[in-house]
């Protein structure tokens, strides 16, 4: 396979954005070197008439395929952030109300998502190969539903979840969370 050249995680990019500045931006951290044992935090979403929490927990082992990805920053966050070990957030998008409603974890580091090089799928990507993928897809296990689903609209009203990037740059569909945020949230979907 022939590597494509990315950014080291260990040096910023040259030209700065919302994701990673050269003082490491505001979600730049999730590139950085991990600690030994160090567990990151993020959040997903899905439609639920696409496929919802229920259908997660009821899959076999709980488990699934995240495919489908198509923005560079999602498949960033996904590809050079995500390890095995990391917790994530379920969240309901275009949903009434928008929520978080269970906690996963990811079984399977980034490997490349073949739903890219198949002509009959959507998200098929000629200028994509299994030899130089573009698109890339980890494995969720739903760990916990949450008892009480967190909505957006909670969230926002949660003056430490202000800088938190699902409320600054909602429209991704893969979302570093600091561990602070995380802690907050799951203690308002515990109750």
């Amino acid at each position: 396979m022939t590597a494509k050249k990315t950014t080291s995680p260990k040096q910023a990019p040259a030209a700065p954005s919302q994701f990673f500045t050269p003082e490491g931006g505001p979600w730049g951290r999730c590139f950085l070197p991990r600690a030994a044992g160090e567990r990151r935090y993020w959040l997903v979403k899905s439609e639920p008439d696409v496929f919802s929490w229920d259908d997660l927990w009821r899959a076999p082992t709980r488990t699934t395929p995240w495919n489908g990805v198509r923005n560079f920053s999602a498949r960033n966050f996904m590809r050079d952030g995500m390890k095995k070990g990391d917790r994530v957030f379920y969240y309901h998008s275009n949903a009434n109300p928008q929520a978080i409603h269970g906690i996963c974890e990811v079984v399977r580091a980034a490997y490349p998502d073949p739903t890219a090089f198949d002509a009959a799928h959507d998200g098929y990507d000629a200028k994509s190969s299994p030899d130089e993928p573009t698109w890339f897809m980890v494995d969720l296990r739903a760990v916990e539903p949450l008892p009480a689903p967190v909505t957006l609209a909670a969230m926002k009203a949660t003056k430490s979840l202000a800088q938190m990037a699902l409320i600054r740059t909602g429209r991704l569909s893969v979302i570093p969370l600091t561990g602070a945020e995380w802690e907050t949230i799951v203690t308002m979907g515990r109750g």
